[in-house]
């Protein structure tokens, strides 16, 4: 039985967003939820049948996630009464909240069910942090359901101060509202959320996986394989998941499911909690897989039977941050200097310098302090830091060749990740080896299941299994860095490194 709620409370959103100018949407981190995006979001909590059920929806919007919440309790629990509190930090938007909520409570009384509600305008974070709370604020929750805003926080900020004290450090609005909202739970309740997937991995999320993952526990993970779809009409380019979870629940099980975008079938499993967040993982990564063919690539890499340790590899940022040693920057080469390489040198497996790139290609230490910023002349594989959104493989790796590129101490920037061996270079064949086994779709298919962005940490690939350094050794030598194709390269890992399996 449709009430039609969610119908209306997208023709608010669409009224709300065309009333919103750009740069402060953007300030904001306003992205409205879209209905059938609302729908899905909205099926995940598990709902009573009696009693009262407590509702929150920080960073409210327009409604939507709040309709699409009561639209199915009028389906599903009719005899269940809610009690919401929405938020939103935007007067003009909350009017749009209020009317939503005011809906709710109209189309249930109609209906012979019971709906309160209460729009508080605010800033959450403010109201949660620096005791403030308002009566609506002031008990716990039994859902907290949110489409949370994306934007970074400062590090001196009275936001990040305040998260400091009150619950955890947070990089970000939406991290921010994540632990907040979790906080604001009571043991039992349900965390529902649709947020970017980039705070799944790397060590800028750290704290706040530790945290988050801490107090809740997960019960289900929602991927989407589209970039583009969820919020089209805003034009926002997030890797999103919805994920719903427990405060104090068990960690047994968790259903892992998959669509293309808001509007398709989603492609559902079930699978180990220990299979999304290893026991004694110190980063507390998060490992989601889509299917059949991730929990295959995940077992495979298991069988991987080195770290970076075992076979006397390290990785590193590269030493230099171009806006800390201006002076020391060069158009091209000239006597006296070293090579300097950015990402843009990175093309097919190789290192092409200099290049007709918009950045320095020379470095010229002056100093002491300059020289420390180079590494030793050697092979080194080195890994873009951040790959294009249109590059096919998230991990982009290329080797520098002492033997092509100049027997010379070289200087890496600070965007790319750099192999080295206790500071020095690589053996050629095990660097050429490492490369391609870091450019292969095995690679590249695990490291998509526990990193939702296009930044590729130092961190991330030190958790990566290897194969042995005589396994990576036999596969680059007698072989150029040149990269061949994708199938070649998969066929090569395949012959020396695989064995049976494949991906």
């Amino acid at each position: 039985m449709t009430t039609g709620l969610l119908q209306r409370a997208e023709r608010r959103r669409v009224e709300a967003l065309a009333t919103l100018d750009a740069d402060h949407q953007a300030r904001l981190g306003q992205f409205f939820t879209p209905e059938r995006a609302a729908q899905l979001i909205a099926g995940l909590p598990r709902l009573p049948q009696t009693g009262t059920l407590r509702v929150l929806d920080p960073g409210a919007g327009s409604g939507s996630l709040t309709a699409a919440l009561i639209e199915r309790v009028l389906t599903e629990a009719p005899h269940l009464s809610v009690d919401l509190v929405a938020v939103e930090i935007d007067p003009v938007v909350a009017d749009f909240a209020g009317a939503t909520l005011d809906d709710c409570a109209r189309t249930a009384s109609e209906r012979g069910a019971t709906v309160t509600s209460r729009v508080v305008v605010g800033d959450f974070i403010e109201l949660r942090t620096a005791g403030m709370f308002e009566d609506a604020l002031s008990e716990r929750f039994d859902i907290v359901i949110m489409n949370p805003p994306y934007a970074k926080l400062a590090a001196g900020s009275d936001h990040r101060k305040g998260l400091r004290q009150a619950v955890v450090d947070c990089p970000n609005l939406y991290a921010a509202f994540l632990a907040l909202g979790a906080d604001a739970l009571h043991a039992g309740g349900q965390l529902v959320a649709i947020t970017p997937r980039s705070f799944a991995n790397g060590p800028y999320f750290e704290q706040f996986r530790r945290y988050l993952l801490g107090e809740l526990a997960l019960d289900r993970l929602h991927t989407f394989e589209s970039r583009s779809t969820v919020f089209a009409d805003t034009g926002v380019l997030q890797e999103n998941i919805v994920l719903s979870a427990t405060r104090g629940g068990d960690r047994e099980k968790v259903m892992l499911s998959v669509s293309s975008g808001h509007t398709d079938t989603a492609v559902e499993h079930v699978v180990d909690y220990d299979e999304i967040v290893r026991p004694g993982d110190p980063h507390q990564f998060l490992r989601i897989s889509a299917g059949d063919a991730d929990t295959a690539v995940a077992e495979l890499m298991a069988l991987m039977p080195s770290t970076l340790t075992d076979i006397d590899l390290h990785i590193s940022t590269g030493r230099v941050v171009d806006f800390r040693s201006r002076e020391c920057l060069l158009d091209g080469p000239e006597p006296g200097s070293v090579p300097l390489i950015y990402p843009g040198n990175l093309r097919n497996g190789v290192v092409e310098w200099p290049r007709e790139i918009r950045k320095p290609q020379g470095f010229a230490a002056h100093t002491e302090k300059d020289r420390k910023l180079l590494m030793p002349t050697g092979a080194y594989v080195l890994v873009k830091r951040f790959s294009a959104k249109e590059e096919r493989r998230r991990i982009v790796a290329a080797v520098w060749n002492p033997e092509t590129d100049g027997a010379t101490p070289v200087a890496f920037e600070n965007h790319v990740n750099v192999f080295h061996s206790g500071g020095e270079g690589l053996d050629l064949a095990t660097a050429v080896g490492l490369s391609l086994w870091l450019n292969s779709t095995a690679v590249d298919k695990f490291f998509r299941t526990f990193s939702g962005h296009t930044q590729v940490n130092a961190t991330d690939l030190r958790t990566l299994r290897y194969p042995t350094a005589d396994a990576l050794r036999s596969l680059g030598l007698g072989r150029t860095p040149v990269l061949p194709d994708q199938d070649s390269i998969d066929a090569l890992v395949r012959e020396h490194l695989l064995g049976d399996h494949d991906v």
